[in-house]
């Protein structure tokens, strides 16, 4: 459908992205755009080591040649602390510049301001930095060889168990005991954006404006206000079109912190730093690394009794701000149970501190690698029951008739609709079919097929009460609004969301305009700028459409009272008889609309004169919103594969994913959320892989070694729905990332069911599969 959708009836319509003529003609706005007066660029040096002490460090070379370089002893009374609640959690400081010790390799040392980015790389081969190297620690389940952090000792940066029920007692009924070892790749989220930033320091009013590539500029603005010593209205972060950001773009980093300090230090010089793809792959954030050790118990009908389980996650060198190294265990020990009913349950996970990159938020944090573990132990045990994997999952998932239903973990889950979304996801693929054609090739010289499954539950739009992860000082359950009437009757909207290419400038655009009874294309939409919006947390945990949107709708609704209120003043009509649609007012009743929106907000700010008693100008309100707990949304997703007995290459014959997002309020936007996130699901579940030596050093490093899939790698995907509305404003949920959580799952189970080889270390890459059929 084309842009032009008047008012009501926009939201469940595919309107024209408000974004895409800038974005498709190349009008984009990114960080690498900017081009400021007096910009300098900003190069870093990094360590060449894992682990080693810094014993010395000698710019003088770089200075005498004219550059001006910054060490971390300009800074060393600086360093980000991450910090949570959590009795088990160990404290450590993370410095803007290295300057006793590196912890990992691709951690900055220093960093030279020239001319540009040529010149400044040119300085950094003029720095001379002295090491000293200690044995690195790479692998999380291994005993370290030496403490990251002195604080801990042993590298545990967190633990916590997860407890329920009776699970000695039910392993002690089991008929069946399932136990697996399952380790999942390292890999990251690589947008086709990297990192950047611009600072620039204007002294005579001590103000700092950050224009940076994140995901969460008021957080960014909050925490470099607290170290700078600044007051908060003094900085300005600025995040304009963001090309991707999948979570590595929603962690305050070093070079972040080092860019507005050494902006401070040259007043009135904006500073530039754009990352490129080899400093990305070596320095923004990891995730993924984890082992899972799964003991799950079975009544012989396939009830699932009992799961224990204990979990390892490599945090890498540092606790990432704000989000701690408790970000990826946590969540894989409060959802590690998934959609499934469970009364007995123990999981103790651990976040251990290795010399690599620091692990933070990926799309989907942590339930990619928790739901292969559930599933796989779920088809092992239907294999060894002898029942279908279709049915074990029946056995046991949550049913809408157990709803609110809580959880092992104390979570509460509010959808249900799981058999309903495995239903339709078993039927779009043709399961029947596909499973007379695996039969008929049986015994034949053609490709064997499997059938794998995964069914999951993503909690989205975290309210206060909800928290599955670390315990900040902070709780992200609100944003604000602000919508502004205009003497004109357009609509300006001031939305603490932020957009890295979800479409959020369209769909609170719908929002507030369905919520007035306004054009669509009468509605501007402003996000990412501090100095606009009043507060926003930004995007992570597939939050911005319950959370942002609830916000939008609630200001949205605010407006329209006002604008109710004056048109009966001006009518000398009962307001409750009222209607806004498509910028008229009309009275009930009455076929021709009685006044526009634009000659009510025309007499708010223009004519005062005109004004009802007890009316003040002006047509604009603010609103926050907080769902209190979230919205659980179900998920399931299906394939058929072939596999190549020679090669041990697989090929998806089809995949089906069918989702619960509740109100699907731009549908297209809806299904491209699911379709991209698949697609990096399979991209970690097949191809990418983060791998370092023993020395600490990332082995791939460049995108030549590091595999991405192409879109000759993914394949068509069929998308349905279940629209389920969820108990908020606009009846959504979240849709971001639970698309990534099946792939793993149901790659590794279609294997399992294709050849009878288990799959316990991921990625699943030709070289995998054909030394399991040796």
């Amino acid at each position: 459908m084309s842009g032009d959708a008047n008012g009501t009836g926009s939201l469940g319509r595919s309107v024209r992205r408000k974004e895409d003529r800038r974005l498709v003609t190349g009008h984009g706005r990114y960080v690498t755009d900017l081009e400021l007066p007096r910009m300098r660029h900003v190069a870093f040096l990094r360590s060449p080591y894992g682990h080693a002490r810094i014993t010395g460090v000698d710019a003088a070379a770089a200075r005498e040649a004219g550059y001006r370089v910054f060490t971390g002893a300009d800074f060393a009374d600086v360093v980000l602390r991450a910090q949570s609640a959590l009795p088990s959690y160990v404290e450590t400081d993370q410095p803007v510049l290295a300057h006793e010790k590196v912890r990992f390799a691709g951690e900055t040392v220093a960093a030279v301001v020239a001319a540009d980015r040529y010149r400044a790389e040119d300085g950094l081969e003029l720095v001379e930095v002295d090491y000293e190297p200690l044995p690195p620690t790479v692998c999380a389940w291994e005993a370290p060889r030496e403490p990251v952090h002195a604080e801990a000792p042993d590298n545990v940066l967190l633990e916590r168990t997860f407890d329920a029920g009776s699970v000695e007692d039910a392993f002690a009924a089991a008929a069946l005991v399932v136990e697996r070892e399952l380790i999942t790749n390292r890999h990251a989220g690589n947008p086709m954006e990297c990192r950047a930033g611009v600072a620039l320091w204007d002294a005579s009013d001590r103000k700092l404006t950050f224009w940076n590539g994140t995901q969460v500029p008021h957080i960014v603005r909050n925490m470099i206000a607290e170290l700078m010593d600044l007051p908060e209205g003094n900085v300005r972060v600025i995040a304009p079109d963001v090309g991707g950001g999948f979570g590595v773009k929603a962690v305050l980093y070093p070079e972040d912190v080092a860019l507005c300090l050494m902006a401070r230090a040259m007043p009135g010089v904006p500073l530039k730093w754009v990352e490129d793809r080899a400093e990305h792959l070596l320095a923004a954030t990891h995730a993924r690394d984890h082992r899972y050790l799964m003991k799950a118990g079975f009544a012989e009908d396939g009830t699932l009794l009992a799961v224990e389980a204990d979990v390892s996650c490599n945090v890498g060198a540092y606790s990432v701000y704000p989000w701690t190294a408790g970000i990826e265990p946590l969540m894989a020990g409060g959802l590690l149970s998934g959609p499934y009913r469970l009364d007995n349950y123990r999981c103790t996970v651990r976040g251990v501190a290795t010399n690599t990159a620091p692990s933070g938020p990926y799309r989907g944090v942590a339930r990619p690698a928790s739901v292969f573990a559930m599933e796989t132990v779920l088809d092992d045990a239907a294999a060894r029951l002898g029942i279908s994997g279709v049915a074990i999952r029946r056995k046991n998932l949550i049913r809408p008739e157990d709803i609110p239903y809580k959880m092992p973990s104390r979570l509460v889950d509010d959808s249900g609709h799981y058999d309903e979304c495995l239903t339709k996801a078993l039927d779009a693929l043709g399961y029947d079919e596909f499973r007379a054609e695996q039969e008929r090739r049986l015994g034949t010289d053609e490709p064997p097929i499997g059938i794998g499954f995964a069914c999951y539950n993503e909690l989205t739009g975290l309210g206060r009460a909800a928290s599955a992860g670390p315990r900040m000082p902070f709780r992200t359950g609100h944003d604000a609004c602000t919508v502004r009437m205009n003497p004109d009757g357009r609509v300006t909207v001031f939305s603490g969301v932020t957009s890295q290419g979800q479409g959020l400038e369209t769909t609170i655009a719908q929002i507030v305009a369905d919520g007035i009874g306004v054009a669509y294309d009468d509605v501007d939409v402003r996000i990412g700028d501090t100095d606009e919006s009043l507060w926003g947390f930004g995007a992570f945990s597939s939050r911005q459409a319950v959370i942002g949107g609830g916000a939008a709708h609630r200001t949205a609704e605010a407006v329209k009272e006002k604008v109710l209120l004056l048109a009966a003043g001006l009518l000398e009509a009962n307001v409750a008889d009222l209607r806004i649609e498509a910028g008229q007012i009309s009275v009930v009743g009455e076929l021709k609309p009685r006044i526009s929106v634009a000659e009510v907000a025309r007499v708010a700010y223009l004519q005062s004169n005109r004004l009802p008693e007890g009316i003040e100008p002006g047509l604009e309100a603010t609103k926050f919103y907080d769902p209190i707990r979230g919205a659980f949304a179900a998920g399931a997703q299906v394939a058929a594969i072939e596999v190549d007995r020679v090669t041990g290459e697989l090929r998806i014959l089809k995949y089906v994913c069918v989702e619960d997002a509740g109100r699907a309020m731009h549908p297209q936007i809806v299904d491209g959320q699911i379709a991209g996130s698949i697609a990096q699901g399979l991209g970690g579940a097949m191809y990418e892989h983060l791998v370092y030596d023993e020395a600490g050093n990332l082995s791939t490093g460049t995108l030549l070694d590091y595999l991405m899939p192409t879109s000759a790698e993914v394949p068509d995907m069929v998308i349905g729905h279940v629209s389920q509305p969820a108990n908020n404003p606009l009846g959504v949920r979240g849709v971001g990332e639970g698309g990534t959580l099946g792939p793993n799952a149901v790659l590794a189970g279609a294997l399992s069911d294709a050849l009878g080889i288990r799959i316990d270390t991921l990625p699943i890459t030709p070289a995998s599969v054909w030394k399991e059929l040796q």
